[in-house]
């Protein structure tokens, strides 16, 4: 597919999360299954590779194969998708970022090397390099809030006045005042906020979600996120109910137990029951257990309707 500009790179993004078999192995046929529910889903695009994705434990071999996948289904069907080349080490994530520009990603997702924090000098080579050697595909810096710099507004300015092929962010959002300080600071990327919190995002100035609620249910996501382009306030009520449910029931298992993101995000697609990905993680990662998602999926049901569509008659 053609490389995306900034200002095409909006709306509700699937991540391809990755189903594992009993063995630890990727089950590409599953795999291959989900990316086409994706697609039929009419989901704004879909990516590989973020944490999510499992990007930290996996083989380049491996990397490949997800990844050759995803563009072969995407750019069959004509649906943007954009690979994640993150690694740990910025050689490995420049050999990875190399090989996915063959595959016509829209645009790369990048982290800044995270076992020796950066200082803004470095980050800024590492972009321009990394930009180079993609052009003309831009760059998504990918900031959560655990990496081993969380950026700033002014700090994220700062790297796409230096880096031009810098085009948006996935970061975690904060109040009006760090939405005002994006828009002053780096006002010319793409701006993606975490997915249960779309709605408030969206009115002060994002521009879309790599979303969680995608692994809930990627086709109930959409249409939530075309509600609030066009119903605000019915769509915000949905976000009320949304944030109920991931406060009281998502993120303890997070606070009081110690699940990952990656293995919260499988619970969420398990409960949804939209595909067959399972809720396993890749050793040494623990997983939710399987008696977790028949516990939460009545009181999902009853918060959150509008991601259990009934099937037609």
């Amino acid at each position: 597919m053609k490389p995306l500009r900034s200002d095409e790179i909006r709306g509700n993004w699937a991540t391809a999360l990755l189903p594992i078999a009993e063995n630890d192995d990727i089950d590409y046929g599953r795999l291959a299954e989900e990316i086409d529910v994706l697609i039929g889903m009419g989901v704004d695009g879909i990516y590989s590779n973020g944490t999510a994705g499992e990007f930290h434990n996996q083989t380049e071999e491996e990397f490949d194969r997800v990844n050759a996948l995803l563009a072969e289904r995407c750019n069959a069907a004509g649906t943007p998708f954009q690979i994640g080349v993150s690694h740990m080490s910025p050689r490995l994530s420049l050999e990875r970022l190399r090989r996915a520009v063959a595959l016509e990603p829209g645009a790369v997702q990048v982290i800044l090397p995270d076992w020796l924090p950066v200082k803004d000098a470095e980050a800024i080579a590492f972009l321009n390099r990394m930009g180079e050697e993609a052009r003309p595909i831009g760059l998504v810096l990918y900031n959560p809030p655990h990496a081993k710099r969380a950026l700033a507004p002014e700090e994220i300015g700062r790297l796409a006045e230096a880096a031009p092929a810098l085009v948006g962010v996935k970061v975690a959002d904060g109040d009006a005042a760090w939405y005002r300080a994006m828009a002053r600071h780096a006002g010319r990327l793409s701006l993606f906020v975490p997915g249960h919190r779309l709605a408030t995002g969206f009115a002060l100035g994002a521009h879309g979600s790599y979303s969680n609620m995608a692994c809930l249910h990627p086709g109930a996501a959409q249409r939530w996120f075309e509600r609030i382009k066009s119903d605000y306030e019915a769509a915000l009520e949905l976000e009320g109910r949304i944030r109920q449910f991931m406060d009281g029931c998502i993120i303890p298992l997070a606070a009081q137990q110690g699940f990952s993101d990656p293995a919260l995000d499988k619970l969420l697609a398990a409960i949804g029951g939209w595909a067959n990905i399972g809720t396993r993680l890749r050793w040494p990662y623990r997983s939710v257990p399987e008696t977790e998602v028949s516990r939460l999926r009545p009181i999902a049901e009853r918060a959150l309707p509008e991601f259990f569509p009934r099937p037609c008659p």
